[in-house]
């Protein structure tokens, strides 16, 4: 009887430290979560190349706009009408298509080369006037500044041509084909005279099968 009580007295010795030492594991490993959480990666990440082909939809992506920016680009350069460096602005660039399309993104490559070439200069366009117009008025207005460094109103330089463009598409499909026609057309008008000193346009053609 005595050995039975010995033998139950010390199963639940080690049964309670089995518990104990459970129970500190278990304290360990949640502070270790909470001042060192784990990273999980479940993908990994690449960088590519930015001018690389992107052929993962038959959507307008990004080497669209490349090809775009880059005819267009090239085309009003070779025309050599940007004579003096002239004033150019930017109106609007329509997006006829079904798809959600930055234009803005379009013309902001196409004025970037344009600028970078040295030939022609931009003034502030339609949608980037109002910002112009504030800062001229807390220039002159607020009385924070020397009236010697502030911009003068009535100084802007106005544009001597503005562009004006537009995206639209084509869409044809049908169970195991899809067709998406693209042009951009893009034309150069002379604001003075209302004519039109450049025109040209870009056409890509995207096919994938299901």
């Amino acid at each position: 009887m005595k050995e039975i009580k010995t033998m139950t007295k010390n199963t639940f010795q080690r049964t309670a430290l089995i518990v104990a030492f459970a129970a500190s594991t278990l304290a360990l490993s949640a502070c270790q979560n909470l001042s060192s959480p784990t990273v999980r990666f479940d993908r990994q990440v690449n960088y590519g190349d930015a001018k690389g082909v992107e052929l993962v939809t038959n959507e307008f992506g990004s080497s669209d706009l490349q090809m775009i920016a880059e005819k267009m680009t090239g085309s009003l350069l070779e025309t050599g009408i940007f004579q003096g460096r002239p004033t150019v602005t930017i109106s609007t660039v329509k997006n006829k298509t079904s798809e959600y399309i930055d234009t803005t993104n379009v013309m902001n490559s196409i004025q970037t080369a344009l600028v970078k070439s040295g030939k022609v200069r931009f003034t502030r366009s339609i949608n980037e006037m109002q910002q112009g117009v504030d800062e001229l008025q807390r220039q002159n207005q607020s009385g924070l500044y020397k009236q010697s460094t502030t911009a003068k109103v009535g100084q802007m330089t106005a544009a001597k041509y503005t562009m004006e463009g537009e995206l639209t598409s084509i869409v044809k499909q049908n169970n195991s084909t899809k067709d998406v026609y693209y042009k951009f057309t893009l034309a150069l008008f002379d604001v003075e005279e209302g004519t039109v000193e450049w025109q040209d346009e870009k056409e890509i053609r995207k096919t994938s099968k299901r």
